[in-house]
């Protein structure tokens, strides 16, 4: 992400085709290190497209991926799931989680209130 990010720094500064001596200085300026191998294969990738059309692809591809979570399992039969699946007898094998305690802190212990 560090190659990338640097990529498009360079780009959106207005320099179209950034080449792997940009890259290296966008990254040592921030004190990241510059991995070789990984700057080549993103130019390699990008060489001769758009950066826009690049973005655009990405996004349609983030779009298509689920971000809902894991199913519980045992719901699929519960909620309709496959035609003549019957709920099964035998309890989960996964055990709920117990809810971990959280202390509230007091404003008193940072010496000041965030509301005043």
């Amino acid at each position: 992400m560090k190659v990338v990010a640097a990529y498009l720094l360079a780009a959106l500064g207005g320099n179209t085709n950034p080449s792997a001596h940009d890259l290296k200085q966008i990254l040592s300026s921030v004190g990241a290190e510059a991995d070789d191998e990984k700057i080549e294969l993103l130019l390699s990738q990008v060489k001769g497209k758009d950066m826009t059309e690049l973005i655009a692809a990405g996004r349609q591809k983030l779009a298509a991926m689920p971000s809902a979570g894991a199913a519980v399992p045992g719901t699929a039969a519960a909620v309709g799931g496959p035609a003549g699946a019957a709920p099964s007898a035998a309890p989960s094998a996964v055990a709920p989680k117990e809810e971990e305690k959280i202390e509230e802190q007091s404003d008193d212990d940072m010496c000041f209130s965030l509301f005043d």
